[in-house]
């Protein structure tokens, strides 16, 4: 097997081996910020146009919602956009982007930046005690459709977080969860 250096040729290589091993994009094996890292999302969202390449769950999500893997212009340098594990400032503090904690006045809570550039705080989840039912098709059912999760896109919303809390469910100690939304 080829070395998984990611410069051009390689990068094709890089996305076989994620699907063959069933590595979803999103736990992407480069490290986040490297050029590899965003060449993976480029050659998954161009073999998906080709039509060579269908995703699924959070890929498919990522490639068609979000901008990561493109590059702009800021200052006259190139800067990726929409990368998420990037830190950032908040009230004085360095702090991750895109990545839910536990804790704060909800369960929940997590770091994005808004419409204006500014870093905020958005918390979410129940504070009653209920849990999340993650593994019952019943109540994800209903859940995605009582909260019109197929509607949520703004990261600075409590419930774009809520959604999406089955992918990130490993991370935050909750059993269950996966590669997919509710």
């Amino acid at each position: 097997m080829k070395s998984f250096r990611s410069y051009n040729s390689d990068v094709k290589v890089n996305l076989e081996y994620h699907l063959k091993k069933g590595i979803p994009l999103s736990e992407n094996v480069f490290r986040v910020g490297s050029i590899s890292y965003y060449e993976l999302f480029q050659e998954a969202r161009k073999q998906m146009k080709e039509g060579t390449y269908i995703p699924d769950g959070v890929d498919k999500y990522l490639l068609e919602q979000t901008e990561i893997g493109e590059y702009g212009k800021y200052e006259g340098n190139n800067v990726p956009l929409d990368c998420p594990l990037m830190e950032a400032d908040y009230r004085g503090e360095d702090v991750e982007l895109n990545e839910p904690k536990r804790g704060g006045s909800k369960k929940f809570y997590v770091y994005v930046k808004n419409a204006k550039g500014n870093v905020i705080k958005v918390e979410f989840g129940d504070t009653e005690g209920n849990k999340a039912k993650i593994n019952n098709p019943a109540a994800r059912k209903s859940f995605v459709a009582r909260h019109k999760c197929d509607q949520k896109n703004d990261k600075t919303t409590p419930g774009y977080w809520a959604c999406r809390l089955p992918y990130y469910a490993k991370q935050l100690g909750l059993s269950g969860g996966g590669n997919f939304f509710w």
